[in-house]
């Protein structure tokens, strides 16, 4: 009978939310990925067009197209993470293979009328895989205690306690449901043993202390996160006499994403009342997405091409679930009951992520290659999470506003012809979305591949590297205890590309 009722008990929403900038930056980062020739050029295409990737860029690309083409991709992603806690560095290595690209244009050639050409195009595009881990050791002397402190101050000792007859889970679930995130949290810490009311004789006690002694700690912490933030872009572009190239494009996003982290403390005083705590926590995350995109591409003369697109706010519609367990030397007999699937489930939310600006230009050397050049701004101060009329959503907007700004983006791609190989080479230099330096650093990606065009298809290669500084938060409240992550991300693809 506990199972059962534990179940239901897991469907009841939660009243609070716990979204935050965290998730604005997750889901409004938009990583390079495509087909190859796309990847070995980092993406600088917005005044080439003429590959399904491109679109992502400037959606005027469809109607440089020559021929209908159909292109699938498949890339190989691999993380591997230097992060630094304390004085210690470990390194972790994760490989994931993915079919990232897959999509087909239609060309229909009017040589009679000012519309020279009309392309359909409908592709699919993963714009940001999320398998990523990194793990985290080192002493520090700020405990997990001080994170069950933070929102336990305050909150009557009589608001944390158990109903009559009441399971410790269903506790847990409707002291969140009713009370919110905060206190929730204050009863986790108090059951599993690491904190104590300073009088557990009064329910109307508002004061807290630890039960862990130590002048420094360890900690262990593992991260893991999965999933994928996709696009599926349904596209129509014309050629206007010769030298002019309109398009636009509707977007459809797709999300999942899985964020799991292990956290371990030990090394407290050989006095202290708890000797190791455990507190793990998984998040859930899931939604869609829709934006649209206008773009051009002029042919100055026979060499150059300027190009020009507008790329809407991205509106995202998600939901999120969270779950989590804890143990001490302290904790409740029962404190077991309240594992991952005992599940909070979060009112359903959205964040507008902002619109953005792209301007290229390519000069073309006939049929002996290329250079290509794209200018990307997007303002991420005017995300916002939504409905803003929630006061906790307001106020992280007003956080948002003063934390994030401008990001520019700057993109430089070549290719070099011989015969039938193409040589490809490209440069990715992206901003910080951060005001603040140290959060997130600027990325940083050099790219390179080969493709060969056997006539009626081209197989193509691209191997794309990129290097950013993040630090990452242990927890985002109580603690600023954070692990400083050299992220090195390597994408090996492989295109291949049928003409008909």
């Amino acid at each position: 009978m506990r199972s059962i009722l534990t179940f239901i008990m897991g469907m009841v929403c939660l009243i609070a939310t716990a979204q935050n900038i965290n998730d604005v930056v997750r889901f409004g980062t938009e990583n390079l990925q495509g087909t190859a020739r796309y990847q070995a050029m980092s993406g600088a295409f917005g005044a080439l067009g003429g590959d399904l990737s491109s679109l992502n860029v400037n959606p005027a690309g469809s109607a440089v197209f020559n021929y209908s083409q159909f292109g699938v991709s498949g890339t190989n992603y691999n993380r591997n993470n230097d992060a630094t806690y304390g004085s210690s560095t470990q390194n972790t290595d994760l490989n994931s293979l993915e079919f990232n690209q897959v999509g087909g244009v239609f060309v229909f050639k009017s040589p009679n009328s000012p519309w020279k050409k009309i392309a359909l195009a409908l592709n699919y595009d993963l714009v940001q895989n999320f398998d990523n881990e990194f793990f985290a050791s080192g002493n520090t002397d700020q405990g997990i205690d001080n994170y069950f402190l933070n929102f336990a101050q305050g909150v009557p000792f009589g608001d944390l306690l158990l109903g009559s007859n009441e399971f410790l889970e269903e506790g847990y679930l409707r002291i969140g449901a009713q009370q919110g995130f905060a206190d929730q949290q204050a009863f986790l810490g108090y059951f599993g043993g690491v904190i104590n009311p300073t009088d557990d004789t009064n329910n109307a006690n508002t004061s807290y202390v630890s039960n862990a002694q130590y002048s420094s700690v360890n900690q262990q912490y593992r991260q893991s996160t999965s999933g994928y933030n996709s696009k599926f872009t349904a596209n129509l572009a014309g050629q206007y006499q010769n030298n002019l190239y309109l398009g636009a494009s509707l977007n459809f996003h797709t999300i999942f994403y899985d964020k799991i982290s292990f956290f371990d403390e030990t090394g407290y005083d050989t006095g202290s009342p708890i000797q190791n705590t455990t507190f793990d926590n998984f998040l859930h995350t899931e939604g869609t997405g829709f934006s649209f995109s206008l773009g051009a591409i002029a042919k100055l003369n026979d060499n150059i091409r300027v190009g020009g697109s507008y790329q809407s706010p991205t509106w995202y519609n998600l939901t999120d679930d969270t779950s989590q367990r804890i143990n001490s030397e302290l904790a409740d007999d029962d404190i077991n009951f309240i594992d991952f699937n005992i599940v909070n489930l979060f009112e359903a939310y959205r964040i507008q992520i902002p619109s953005k600006l792209t301007g290229s230009l390519a000069v073309v050397f006939g049929k002996d290659g290329l250079l290509s050049f794209d200018y990307g701004y997007q303002d991420m101060s005017q995300a916002e999470l939504r409905p803003d009329s929630d006061p906790s959503f307001a106020a992280e907007n007003d956080f948002i506003a003063n934390q994030l700004g401008d990001v520019n983006t700057y993109r430089i791609g070549g290719e070099y012809r011989i015969d039938r190989v193409s040589l490809r080479g490209g440069y990715r230099f992206e901003e910080s979305p951060y005001e603040t330096e140290g959060i997130i650093g600027d990325l940083e990606g050099y790219s390179g591949g080969i493709g060969y065009d056997f006539g009626g298809s081209k197989l193509d290669l691209a191997v794309n590297r990129t290097e950013q500084e993040v630090s990452e938060l242990l927890f985002d409240s109580g603690i600023v205890n954070s692990a400083l992550v050299d992220r090195i991300n390597t994408n090996v693809t492989l295109s291949y590309t049928l003409k008909f």
